[in-house]
Formats: structure tokens, sequence, C-alpha cells
């Protein structure tokens, strides 16, 4: 419910145990050390960009911009546009391209700002704490070691640029430690006052909680490992097998084999309303999952929409609309978690203002684009069209195929899965990113 506020800064990327405001803050001020690292681990993003060959023909060593004297290279731009835009740059207009940029470029100069900040502060880590760091992050990948570094080369990255990159999101996560620590608890009064302002926030709807393992078999650049529809359904089988295990564990599938971002949360795409299953899963479908014949822990048959495959685990069913009171076990905690979250988030980022303030900034991009406005050409290369957003919502001109998908999808409602026990059923209908009301 109120986790629904720690939304993401580019929802591509997302911090390894970030679960509270001030962690989306500090998204926007760790900027691109924690989603470069992020996605070299979990969102292989296409073929490497040639050594010396930066997208849209610019010079790699060319200075983007400079923080205090610190240069900012277009290879460090182009790495995190390329990251941003999950494989798929070569498809962008110059136009999109230098808007992409631009918006990256300003990221960096913020998290440039902060780190001097850091150095100041002597909070940078040392050797030892970056290569634990470093040795965690690749036993949290559940990569091998050929993998991972497979992903980091990918991504534009070697070694040293990857332990920096780490090295910075620890120095910057340390100063925002240190800046809002003195943040104190809220009293009573204050829970009991926001909580009676805000009564609309604490009734839980009727919905679900779903969890999906997502097979691609396009070659869509989000860390997809089919390429083809022959792979996507020998991975499909592979994991309604391993699914149909009594002892399985359905997140550690999901992390495993799913080609969706919601991997990083164990395939959980949280709490959603049935109004909301009925508005992007279509009536039927919200129907099965609703009924109380479809029990908790059933897991659905793969079902096909928009180009994927999606197999679906409802985690949780709650059966009417409850409206919570200051009572409810977990009212008061949420509401002292985002009192202080909301602190520290706006202390933060009140100290970035004021850091940024502070520096010399130099952007010689921005000047560039302000220089020659005109040369900008708004046409993408022949054969691209406009690049996929693998976040986007769904749309009413998915209604046909959304339509599609839910025919057969009822149609397997009582079919258990492939090689699964009869618990297992087939039902649902996904849309791009499910909304989920966390």
């Amino acid at each position: 419910m109120l986790k629904g506020i720690v939304k993401h800064w580019f929802n591509t990327y997302s911090l390894e145990g970030v679960k509270a405001i001030v962690h989306k803050n500090r998204k926007r001020i760790v900027g691109l050390g924690g989603l470069a690292m992020f996605a070299v681990i979990f969102a292989a993003c296409g073929g490497p960009t040639p050594a010396g060959n930066s997208a849209g023909g610019v010079d790699p060593n060319e200075t983007a911009a400079k923080v205090n004297g610190k240069t900012i290279t277009m290879e460090e731009v182009d790495r995190a546009v390329k990251q941003q835009a999950l494989g798929q740059e070569s498809r962008l207009s110059p136009l999109e391209l230098a808007g992409a940029r631009l918006q990256i470029l300003q990221s960096l100069v913020e998290r440039e700002v902060m780190f001097q900040k850091a150095e100041k502060e002597n909070l940078v880590p040392s050797d030892e704490e970056v290569t634990g760091e470093v040795n965690k992050r690749k036993t949290a990948s559940g990569l091998s070691v050929e993998e991972f570094d497979k992903r980091m080369k990918e991504a534009g990255f070697d070694e040293k640029s990857f332990r920096d990159n780490i090295k910075r999101e620890l120095a910057i996560q340390k100063l925002v430690d240190k800046i809002t620590a003195r943040i104190e608890t809220p009293k009573d009064k204050e829970i009991t006052d926001f909580f009676n302002s805000n009564a609309e926030m604490f009734v839980k709807k009727r919905g679900v909680r779903l969890a999906a393992i997502v097979v691609d078999p396009s070659d869509s650049g989000q860390g997809d490992v089919t390429k083809n529809a022959n792979e996507a359904q020998q991975r499909i089988q592979e994991i309604l097998n391993k699914v149909s295990q009594p002892a399985s564990d359905f997140a550690a599938l999901a992390r495993e084999y799913s080609e969706d971002g919601s991997k990083l949360q164990g395939g959980d795409l949280g709490y959603i309303s049935e109004d909301s299953l009925k508005q992007n899963f279509g009536e039927q479908i919200a129907s099965a999952f609703m009924a109380p014949t479809f029990t908790v822990g059933r897991v659905t048959n793969a079902i096909p929409l928009n180009g994927k495959a999606y197999i679906f685990k409802l985690q949780e069913r709650i059966e009417k609309d409850e409206t919570l009171t200051l009572e409810s076990p977990e009212v008061r905690p949420q509401i002292q978690q985002m009192l202080v979250d909301n602190r520290k988030q706006l202390l933060a980022a009140s100290y970035q203002a004021i850091a940024m303030n502070e520096a010399k900034i130099e952007n010689f991009l921005a000047k560039k684009v302000v220089d020659n406005p005109n040369e900008l050409s708004g046409a993408r290369p022949a054969g691209a069209s406009t690049p996929a957003n693998a976040n986007a919502a769904p749309s009413n001109a998915n209604t046909a195929s959304n339509s599609n998908a839910n025919s057969a999808a009822n149609s397997n409602l009582d079919k258990p899965a492939a090689n699964a026990p009869a618990s297992n059923a087939a039902a649902n209908k996904p849309p791009a990113q499910a909304p989920a009301n966390k």
C-alpha cells in the first residue's frame, strides 16, 4: 500500500535492498553508480559498443562535462545511455539521443558532486569494503563467473570501472546516511494526525497478490536468454518442470529464469485490486483468480501475451475490502517509516541542491546543443520503429490481442501446467507491467 510511494527513478534499474522512500532519493542522488551495476548483473543490454566508437559518432574520450575540474567523458555518458535504452540506442534519432545524453549527463554530474562531498567527509570505502560488496553482488546475481563477466563487458565495463562504480555508490550512501542520521522518530500525535487526514490510504482493497516468471522469445535486449520460439519453448518446459517439484521455490526460479524486471523481486508483481485485474487482465481472468476454487499457491501454465509467455503464481487473495485502523498491526510502523523516510528524502535532496549550487559545473554537451540546435535530426535510422518501452502500461490499442489472450487463458483455466501437479492451473492475461498496489 504505502510502498507504492517508493517508485523508481529510472524504472528499468533498481538498487538492491531499496525498500524505503529515502532510497528513492538515494537512487536519484547515488545515480548511475548503482544503476550501472544492476544493469550489468540483471539486464544485459545487447552487444557492447565497439571500443573507441561511442554511439552517434561521438569520440568516447570527448569531455561531456567538468565538475570542479573533474572530467566526465562521453564514454561514461553513452555507457549509461545504452543501459537505459536496453541496447536499443541505435534506434534513436539524433534528437532523441541528444535528449537522452543530456538527461544521463545531469545524473552523472549530480553523482560526481555528491561523491566529491563524500571524499571531503572521508567517507570513501576501503578497497576491502569494495571487494566485499563486489563479491556480494556477484553472488546475489546467481550468475556464473563467466556469465557475470560477459554481462559486465556487454554493458561496457571492465573490472576496474565496475569497482569504481561500486566505490562511488557506497561512498554516496554513506554520505546520505550521515546527512539524514539526525532525523528523529515521529511522535504519536503526528502519526495519529497523519492517519486521520489520510484515512483513504488505509483501505486494503479486495484483490490478489501475484508473482510471475516471464519468457520472451524475442531478442529485445532486456536480459533475454531466449532468442527465438524454439529456445523459449524449451525454457518454458524447463521452468514448468521445476515449478512442479514439491519443494520448488517460485521466487528463486523467477530470479533465475524470468526475462522481466520483476525478477529482481523474485517475480513479485505486488497487490492488484480486483478492479485492476479486470481492467488489465479481463473479466474472466480476474474472476478466475478471485474464485475460491483457485487456491493460493497455484501456478498457471504458460500464458502467451504480446509475444511473451507468463507463468503466474497466486500468492495471496484478499476476499473483501478491509478498512485498517491505527490498531492494525502494520499501520503505525508504516506511517512512522513513511514520515521518517519523507524527511530523509527532503533533507538529502536539499543537501544535494546546495552542493550543486556550490560546485563549478561546466556542461560542454549542453553547450554543443545550444550552439548547433538545427543539426539534430528527428528521423530514426532506416528500419527503426519507436523504441519499445518495457515498462509501458497497456493501452486500448492492445484490446484485440488481450481479448485473444483471455480466450486462450480461459480455455485452460482448469488445465494443469505441463508436467505439473493437478493443482496447477492456467490463467491470466498480464499487461506489459502489472499494476501493483504496493
